[in-house]
Protein backbone atom coordinates (compact mmCIF):
# COMPACT_ATOMS: atom_id res chain seq x y z
CA UNK A 1 0.00 0.00 0.00
CA UNK A 2 1.38 3.56 -0.82
CA UNK A 3 1.96 5.07 2.41
CA UNK A 4 0.62 8.86 2.51
CA UNK A 5 3.16 10.90 4.99
CA UNK A 6 1.96 14.26 6.60
CA UNK A 7 2.53 17.77 4.30
CA UNK A 8 2.62 20.79 5.36
CA UNK A 9 1.59 24.22 3.41
CA UNK A 10 4.24 24.74 1.38
CA UNK A 11 7.19 24.30 0.87
CA UNK A 12 5.42 20.64 0.29
CA UNK A 13 7.50 17.35 0.47
CA UNK A 14 6.00 14.83 -1.16
CA UNK A 15 7.18 10.54 -0.51
CA UNK A 16 5.68 8.21 -3.45
CA UNK A 17 5.97 5.28 -1.57
CA UNK A 18 4.27 3.08 -5.16
CA UNK A 19 5.24 0.99 -8.32
CA UNK A 20 5.53 2.53 -11.58
CA UNK A 21 5.81 -0.17 -13.96
CA UNK A 22 6.64 0.89 -18.31
CA UNK A 23 7.21 -1.06 -21.14
CA UNK A 24 10.80 -0.54 -21.29
CA UNK A 25 11.24 0.20 -17.94
CA UNK A 26 10.24 -0.05 -14.35
CA UNK A 27 10.42 2.80 -12.12
CA UNK A 28 9.66 1.33 -8.24
CA UNK A 29 9.08 3.99 -5.08
CA UNK A 30 9.27 1.73 -2.04
CA UNK A 31 10.12 1.60 1.37
CA UNK A 32 13.70 0.76 2.60
CA UNK A 33 13.86 -3.06 3.04
CA UNK A 34 10.49 -3.44 0.98
CA UNK A 35 10.94 -5.78 -2.17
CA UNK A 36 9.43 -4.39 -4.97
CA UNK A 37 6.35 -5.30 -7.11
CA UNK A 38 6.18 -7.41 -10.07
CA UNK A 39 6.45 -5.08 -13.12
CA UNK A 40 3.33 -3.78 -14.86
CA UNK A 41 2.83 -4.44 -18.91
CA UNK A 42 0.93 -0.54 -18.79
CA UNK A 43 2.76 2.23 -20.57
CA UNK A 44 1.84 4.46 -18.59
CA UNK A 45 1.55 4.11 -14.28
CA UNK A 46 0.87 6.90 -12.03
CA UNK A 47 0.73 6.59 -8.13
CA UNK A 48 -1.19 8.89 -5.30
CA UNK A 49 2.04 11.33 -4.03
CA UNK A 50 0.00 13.60 -1.75
CA UNK A 51 -2.17 16.03 -1.00
CA UNK A 52 -1.86 20.38 -1.45
CA UNK A 53 -3.86 22.08 1.22
CA UNK A 54 -4.29 25.85 1.28
CA UNK A 55 -6.30 28.69 2.52
CA UNK A 56 -10.00 28.60 2.23
CA UNK A 57 -10.13 25.39 2.34
CA UNK A 58 -7.97 24.48 -1.13
CA UNK A 59 -6.91 20.99 -2.06
CA UNK A 60 -5.45 19.07 -4.61
CA UNK A 61 -4.63 15.28 -4.31
CA UNK A 62 -1.56 15.11 -6.81
CA UNK A 63 0.08 11.44 -8.35
CA UNK A 64 3.04 10.66 -9.73
CA UNK A 65 3.05 9.56 -13.18
CA UNK A 66 6.12 7.84 -15.21
CA UNK A 67 5.45 6.35 -19.06
CA UNK A 68 7.85 5.33 -21.57
CA UNK A 69 8.13 2.79 -24.37
CA UNK A 70 11.46 2.26 -26.35
CA UNK A 71 14.48 5.56 -25.38
CA UNK A 72 12.34 8.19 -23.43
CA UNK A 73 11.08 8.30 -20.26
CA UNK A 74 8.20 10.89 -19.15
CA UNK A 75 7.57 12.30 -16.03
CA UNK A 76 4.19 14.22 -15.27
CA UNK A 77 2.25 15.10 -11.65
CA UNK A 78 -1.58 15.14 -12.58
CA UNK A 79 -3.97 16.35 -10.06
CA UNK A 80 -7.63 16.18 -8.70
CA UNK A 81 -8.67 19.60 -7.20
CA UNK A 82 -11.34 21.08 -5.11
CA UNK A 83 -12.26 23.60 -2.92
CA UNK A 84 -14.08 23.16 0.51
CA UNK A 85 -17.59 25.07 0.50
CA UNK A 86 -18.39 24.23 -3.53
CA UNK A 87 -19.68 21.84 -5.28
CA UNK A 88 -17.72 23.08 -8.89
CA UNK A 89 -16.20 20.60 -10.65
CA UNK A 90 -12.58 21.78 -11.20
CA UNK A 91 -10.11 20.71 -14.23
CA UNK A 92 -6.45 20.89 -12.84
CA UNK A 93 -3.05 22.09 -14.37
CA UNK A 94 0.14 20.97 -13.18
CA UNK A 95 3.07 22.58 -14.01
CA UNK A 96 6.53 22.87 -12.83
CA UNK A 97 10.41 21.36 -13.40
CA UNK A 98 11.61 18.27 -11.97
CA UNK A 99 15.54 17.06 -11.44
CA UNK A 100 16.79 13.40 -11.52
CA UNK A 101 19.57 12.72 -8.89
CA UNK A 102 21.58 9.91 -8.40
CA UNK A 103 24.43 9.36 -5.58
CA UNK A 104 23.91 13.37 -5.07
CA UNK A 105 24.72 13.90 -8.85
CA UNK A 106 22.06 15.31 -11.46
CA UNK A 107 20.99 13.19 -14.40
CA UNK A 108 18.79 14.80 -16.06
CA UNK A 109 16.46 17.40 -15.52
CA UNK A 110 13.08 18.83 -17.55
CA UNK A 111 9.96 20.34 -16.92
CA UNK A 112 6.06 18.80 -15.77
CA UNK A 113 5.36 17.46 -17.85
CA UNK A 114 8.16 16.41 -19.80
CA UNK A 115 11.16 13.85 -20.08
CA UNK A 116 14.42 12.72 -21.09
CA UNK A 117 16.51 9.69 -22.36
CA UNK A 118 15.42 6.10 -20.12
CA UNK A 119 18.25 6.41 -17.52
CA UNK A 120 20.51 3.48 -16.64
CA UNK A 121 18.73 1.02 -14.08
CA UNK A 122 19.48 1.98 -10.19
CA UNK A 123 17.65 3.98 -7.59
CA UNK A 124 17.03 7.73 -8.08
CA UNK A 125 15.87 10.84 -6.22
CA UNK A 126 13.32 12.88 -8.27
CA UNK A 127 12.46 16.52 -7.04
CA UNK A 128 11.22 19.33 -8.41
CA UNK A 129 8.89 22.75 -7.77
CA UNK A 130 5.13 22.10 -8.29
CA UNK A 131 2.06 24.60 -9.21
CA UNK A 132 -1.74 23.28 -9.20
CA UNK A 133 -4.28 25.45 -10.76
CA UNK A 134 -7.64 25.05 -11.33
CA UNK A 135 -10.26 25.82 -14.05
CA UNK A 136 -12.70 27.90 -13.22
CA UNK A 137 -10.33 29.58 -11.04
CA UNK A 138 -10.43 28.62 -7.16
CA UNK A 139 -7.14 26.52 -6.56
CA UNK A 140 -3.75 28.29 -7.03
CA UNK A 141 -1.00 25.51 -4.85
CA UNK A 142 2.73 25.54 -4.84
CA UNK A 143 4.68 22.97 -3.49
CA UNK A 144 8.31 21.19 -3.54
CA UNK A 145 7.93 17.23 -4.50
CA UNK A 146 10.05 14.36 -3.95
CA UNK A 147 9.74 10.93 -4.45
CA UNK A 148 12.63 8.11 -4.67
CA UNK A 149 12.22 6.03 -7.90
CA UNK A 150 14.40 2.37 -8.75
CA UNK A 151 14.60 1.58 -12.67
CA UNK A 152 15.05 -2.32 -12.86
CA UNK A 153 14.98 -2.58 -16.85
CA UNK A 154 18.07 -1.98 -19.02
CA UNK A 155 18.43 1.03 -21.24
CA UNK A 156 17.06 0.31 -24.60
CA UNK A 157 19.54 -0.48 -27.52
CA UNK A 158 20.19 2.33 -29.21
CA UNK A 159 19.15 2.26 -33.18
CA UNK A 160 20.24 5.32 -34.70
CA UNK A 161 23.71 7.46 -33.57
CA UNK A 162 25.04 10.72 -33.99
CA UNK A 163 28.75 12.15 -33.76
CA UNK A 164 30.53 15.78 -34.45
CA UNK A 165 33.77 15.81 -34.66
CA UNK A 166 34.41 18.97 -32.34
CA UNK A 167 32.58 20.24 -29.67
CA UNK A 168 33.50 24.00 -29.32
CA UNK A 169 32.18 27.47 -31.18
CA UNK A 170 34.03 30.37 -30.59
CA UNK A 171 32.18 33.91 -31.05
CA UNK A 172 33.10 35.96 -34.17
CA UNK A 173 34.63 32.84 -36.13
CA UNK A 174 33.34 30.13 -38.51
CA UNK A 175 33.81 27.04 -38.15
CA UNK A 176 33.17 23.71 -39.88
CA UNK A 177 31.48 21.09 -38.19
CA UNK A 178 31.02 17.09 -39.61
CA UNK A 179 28.44 15.02 -38.61
CA UNK A 180 28.11 11.75 -38.99
CA UNK A 181 24.56 9.96 -38.56
CA UNK A 182 24.89 5.92 -38.21
CA UNK A 183 21.76 3.60 -38.58
CA UNK A 184 23.11 0.33 -36.60
CA UNK A 185 19.70 -1.62 -36.69
CA UNK A 186 18.52 -3.93 -38.95
CA UNK A 187 15.29 -2.40 -38.00
CA UNK A 188 13.28 0.53 -39.47
CA UNK A 189 13.92 2.13 -42.85
CA UNK A 190 16.56 4.33 -43.70
CA UNK A 191 14.62 7.47 -43.48
CA UNK A 192 15.53 10.02 -40.73
CA UNK A 193 15.26 13.76 -40.35
CA UNK A 194 18.46 15.39 -38.80
CA UNK A 195 18.18 18.66 -37.60
CA UNK A 196 19.99 21.45 -35.69
CA UNK A 197 19.53 24.55 -34.06
CA UNK A 198 21.08 27.54 -32.52
CA UNK A 199 19.72 29.94 -30.50
CA UNK A 200 17.52 32.26 -32.31
CA UNK A 201 18.72 35.73 -30.54
CA UNK A 202 22.64 35.02 -30.84
CA UNK A 203 22.84 36.02 -34.58
CA UNK A 204 24.12 32.59 -35.32
CA UNK A 205 23.65 31.09 -39.32
CA UNK A 206 23.73 27.49 -39.92
CA UNK A 207 24.55 26.99 -43.81
CA UNK A 208 25.20 23.56 -45.60
CA UNK A 209 25.93 22.49 -49.60
CA UNK A 210 24.30 19.40 -48.68
CA UNK A 211 21.30 19.71 -51.26
CA UNK A 212 19.57 17.16 -48.18
CA UNK A 213 18.92 20.08 -46.19
CA UNK A 214 17.75 23.44 -46.12
CA UNK A 215 17.13 26.37 -43.41
CA UNK A 216 12.96 25.91 -42.10
CA UNK A 217 10.87 28.31 -43.37
CA UNK A 218 9.01 30.74 -40.86
CA UNK A 219 6.29 33.34 -41.48
CA UNK A 220 2.85 32.93 -43.28
CA UNK A 221 2.62 32.24 -46.84
CA UNK A 222 3.69 33.90 -49.01
CA UNK A 223 6.84 34.89 -46.54
CA UNK A 224 10.19 33.50 -48.19
CA UNK A 225 12.40 34.18 -44.81
CA UNK A 226 13.86 31.73 -43.24
CA UNK A 227 15.63 30.33 -39.82
CA UNK A 228 19.16 30.77 -40.16
CA UNK A 229 19.95 29.84 -37.07
CA UNK A 230 18.40 26.05 -38.22
CA UNK A 231 19.03 23.63 -40.50
CA UNK A 232 16.59 20.37 -41.52
CA UNK A 233 17.75 17.70 -43.08
CA UNK A 234 16.20 14.50 -44.68
CA UNK A 235 18.16 11.73 -45.34
CA UNK A 236 16.58 8.49 -46.94
CA UNK A 237 19.62 6.07 -46.99
CA UNK A 238 21.14 5.11 -43.56
CA UNK A 239 22.00 1.70 -43.42
CA UNK A 240 24.14 -0.43 -40.59
CA UNK A 241 27.60 -0.03 -42.16
CA UNK A 242 26.99 2.71 -44.74
CA UNK A 243 26.37 6.16 -42.32
CA UNK A 244 25.81 9.27 -43.93
CA UNK A 245 27.56 12.31 -43.43
CA UNK A 246 26.98 16.33 -43.44
CA UNK A 247 28.77 18.67 -43.05
CA UNK A 248 27.86 22.42 -41.66
CA UNK A 249 29.56 25.73 -41.84
CA UNK A 250 28.27 27.39 -38.18
CA UNK A 251 29.19 31.56 -38.43
CA UNK A 252 29.31 32.91 -34.77
CA UNK A 253 28.72 36.51 -34.31
CA UNK A 254 29.27 38.14 -31.42
CA UNK A 255 27.13 36.19 -28.52
CA UNK A 256 28.06 32.65 -28.19
CA UNK A 257 25.72 29.89 -28.58
CA UNK A 258 25.05 25.93 -28.64
CA UNK A 259 24.13 24.16 -31.27
CA UNK A 260 21.61 21.06 -30.84
CA UNK A 261 21.62 18.14 -32.89
CA UNK A 262 18.39 15.99 -32.79
CA UNK A 263 17.28 12.62 -35.17
CA UNK A 264 13.85 11.80 -35.84
CA UNK A 265 13.36 8.17 -37.66
CA UNK A 266 10.91 5.58 -38.41
CA UNK A 267 10.34 1.84 -36.68
CA UNK A 268 8.45 -0.74 -37.85
CA UNK A 269 5.00 -1.35 -37.77
CA UNK A 270 4.83 2.06 -40.22
CA UNK A 271 1.12 2.68 -40.08
CA UNK A 272 0.64 2.38 -36.18
CA UNK A 273 0.97 5.62 -34.74
CA UNK A 274 4.17 5.41 -32.34
CA UNK A 275 6.23 3.56 -34.15
CA UNK A 276 9.54 6.55 -34.19
CA UNK A 277 12.00 7.70 -32.27
CA UNK A 278 14.02 10.61 -31.70
CA UNK A 279 17.12 10.57 -30.26
CA UNK A 280 19.30 13.27 -28.97
CA UNK A 281 22.74 13.96 -30.21
CA UNK A 282 26.05 15.59 -29.56
CA UNK A 283 25.49 19.48 -28.13
CA UNK A 284 28.24 21.49 -29.91
CA UNK A 285 28.99 24.58 -27.18
CA UNK A 286 30.09 28.09 -27.04
CA UNK A 287 33.79 29.67 -25.16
Amino acid sequence: MPVRPSFRRTPLLLTAAAVLAVTGWTAVGAPAGAEPAPAATATTACSPAGTLKGPGGQRADVSLCANGGGAGTSLSAPATCRRGGTTVRYACLTSGTWTLRRDGRTVATGPLPGGRETPEPGTYEVSGTVRVRSSPAGVDLRGTVRATLTFTDPKPVATHRIEVDRHTLRPRSTATLTYTVARDSDAGDGSARFGLIGEESSGVELTTSDARCVNPLTGRHPSTTRSMYALDCALTDLQPGRPSTVVVHARVADACTSVVSKLGYWMPRGQSLYTGGMLAGPTVTCD
